[in-house]
C-alpha cells in the first residue's frame, strides 16, 4: 500500500480512537461506580411494617378511593386511567387508544380521531399496553407494594433502612425513605436498567385533589424524567 493511501487510513484510525477511547472510558468509569449487586434482605414482619410506612406517608387511602388518575410521561404520552372501572385513554402524537383491561369491552384505537381496525389497530393497541405498564411503573410504583405476588424485604444500609421489593415480570428495586417514610429514591435491578443498582431520585412530589401523593419527576444519572399535568379526581 502507498503511503498516500496509508495516510487517511491513519487519520480516520486516529479519530475513531479519539471519538471513541473517551466515550469507553467514561461508560467504565460510570459502570463501575454505579453497579452493585443485588442485595439480601429479611422478608416478614419488619419489611412489611416498613412498606406500610411508605403508603401512610404517600396517603394510600386517597390513591385507593381516587377514581380517575391523569398525568403526562416526559411530554410525550398522555393518560387518563379510570382505576375503578380498570380502563384507560392513551394518547401520543395523533394517536388515542382506549385500553380496557379486564377484556369484557374490545380495545379500540384512532388516528386523528378516526376509528381504525386490523392489523394498524392491533400495533397501537400493542403499543398503548407498553407505553402504559412502563410509563405508569413511574408514578404509581410505591403503591404496588401490597400487590399479589410482590415481594418485600428489609434491607440494612450504609444509608438506614430501606425497603427491597420485587415485582413480577419488572425487577428488584430498594426503595430509600426519609424519617416520616416517603420515598427519596429507589436502586434498580432489572432488565431496562443497563447497570445494576442504577440509582432513580423520587424526592419531588405533588399531592392531587384527592389527597394522594404522586412524584413529579426522576433524575437518573445526568437524565431527567418529567412527569406533568398530574391530576386526581373522584
Amino acid at each position: 500500500m502507498s503511503k498516500k493511501k496509508k495516510k487517511p487510513l491513519k487519520i480516520l484510525f486516529g479519530l475513531v480512537i479519539f471519538i471513541t477511547l473517551p466515550s469507553l472510558l467514561f461508560c467504565g468509569y460510570i459502570y463501575f461506580k454505579h453497579h452493585e449487586e443485588l442485595p439480601t434482605g429479611l422478608e416478614g414482619e419488619k419489611a412489611d411494617i416498613l412498606a406500610t410506612k411508605m403508603l401512610d406517608a404517600l396517603n394510600k387511602k386517597a390513591f385507593d378511593s381516587t377514581n380517575v388518575f391523569e398525568w403526562t410521561y416526559k411530554s410525550r404520552r398522555h393518560y387518563k386511567w379510570e382505576k375503578l372501572k380498570n380502563c384507560c385513554e392513551v394518547y401520543w402524537e395523533d394517536k388515542k387508544v382506549k385500553l380496557f383491561f379486564d377484556n369484557s369491552t374490545p380495545n379500540q384505537a384512532y388516528v386523528h380521531s378516526f376509528k381504525v381496525d386490523g392489523e394498524l389497530a392491533d400495533e397501537l393497541i400493542k403499543d398503548a399496553k407498553k407505553y402504559f405498564h412502563k410509563d405508569a411503573f413511574w408514578v404509581f410504583a410505591p403503591y404496588r407494594v401490597f400487590d399479589d405476588n410482590v415481594k418485600r424485604a428489609y434491607v440494612n444500609t450504609a444509608q438506614g433502612k430501606a425497603l427491597l421489593v420485587t415485582y413480577p415480570n419488572r425487577g428488584a428495586y430498594l426503595w430509600h425513605l426519609d424519617n416520616n417514610g416517603t420515598p427519596k429514591s429507589f436502586k434498580m435491578w432489572d432488565d431496562q436498567t443497563p447497570i445494576d443498582g442504577l440509582e432513580a431520585s423520587w424526592n419531588t412530589w405533588t399531592t392531587t385533589e384527592t389527597g394522594a401523593k404522586l412524584p413529579t419527576g426522576h433524575e437518573i444519572l445526568f437524565f431527567g424524567m418529567e412527569i406533568t399535568d398530574i391530576k386526581g379526581m373522584y
